[in-house]
């Protein structure tokens, strides 16, 4: 066999390899990587790389220490999962370097952190004060998550008492100018309902880039041509003015009769409606 071919056909093989090398490994971000895991894979690619181009390397040789490595990688995940003590070795677990506002100065020596490394940590999480973090680990990844203090984080509607509307998963149900069917009917809709959306808006499908329906059965649409400016939902707005509109009109019912009974019967229904508000509003903005 020409030593050519010989390289194209160890390179396929070593590319496959490579891509089902990540299975044996626990699912991260490889900047979340630990040391052992990074340095593996380094391994598992040096041998991948040697072995594809390296035509004196036997190739029952570059199988045999793949097959050891992939093991050793297979076996200590294992014992992992198993062993809360042993996943600290391994891996490494986090370290405090920040409580209650004050650094710890201990924790940092002994990971060989510094003060510039911590502040520029704290820089990339939008943290420019220490004393505004109320606790901080530096994660075995070299990486620092941040706990700010209550007073020093964003108000959130539940801070505020304020009611908001469950929200799930979008599902996309245009793809590159195709119907997503699966998505369609997990949602409970059909091409049908789609179709008379579309011409709402006369829109045709094939020229939705990416079309996506909410929890609350809303239609947003990303079109090819990005010139187009896809028309803004109003039933939602129109559905909540009216119904804004029907409580008003009952108030002024109640003031403009003269018959107790009358205007009894228009106060008490204008109460309800300003609750079914009170409770819809979240749901039509």
């Amino acid at each position: 066999m020409p030593g050519w071919v010989e390289i194209i056909l160890r390179s396929v093989v070593a590319f496959l390899v490579l891509l089902m090398a990540p299975k044996f490994f626990k699912r991260s971000a490889i900047a979340q990587f630990s040391y052992f895991e990074a340095s593996a894979m380094l391994i598992i690619a040096i041998i991948l790389a040697m072995g594809s181009f390296h035509i004196g390397i036997p190739v029952g040789y570059t199988i045999t220490a793949l097959i050891t490595w992939l093991a050793i990688v297979g076996i200590i995940n294992y014992i992992s999962l198993k062993s809360v003590s042993f996943r600290n070795f391994v891996h490494g677990k986090g370290l405090p370097v920040i409580k209650d506002g004050k650094v710890l100065e201990d924790n940092l020596k002994k990971q060989r952190y510094t003060t510039d490394d911590l502040l520029k940590q704290l820089r990339a999480k939008n943290v420019f004060k220490v004393a505004d973090v109320e606790f901080a680990v530096l994660e075995s990844s070299g990486d620092i998550n941040v706990l700010l203090k209550k007073e020093n984080q964003p108000l959130t509607a539940k801070d505020m008492l304020i009611p908001v509307a469950p929200m799930k998963e979008p599902q996309t149900v245009i793809m590159d100018g195709k119907v997503m069917d699966e998505a369609l009917a997990t949602i409970g809709l059909n091409r049908g309902w789609l179709e008379s959306e579309l011409e709402k808006q006369a829109i045709a499908i094939e020229n939705v880039f990416i079309g996506q329906v909410d929890s609350y059965g809303e239609l947003t649409l990303d079109l090819f041509d990005d010139k187009i400016k896809v028309p803004e939902q109003k039933e939602k707005p129109l559905l909540l003015a009216s119904i804004k509109k029907t409580q008003a009109d009952l108030e002024i019912f109640s003031l403009q009769t003269e018959n107790q009974q009358a205007k009894t019967m228009f106060e008490h229904c204008a109460a309800e409606m300003d609750d079914v508000i009170k409770k819809v509003s979240k749901y039509l903005h």
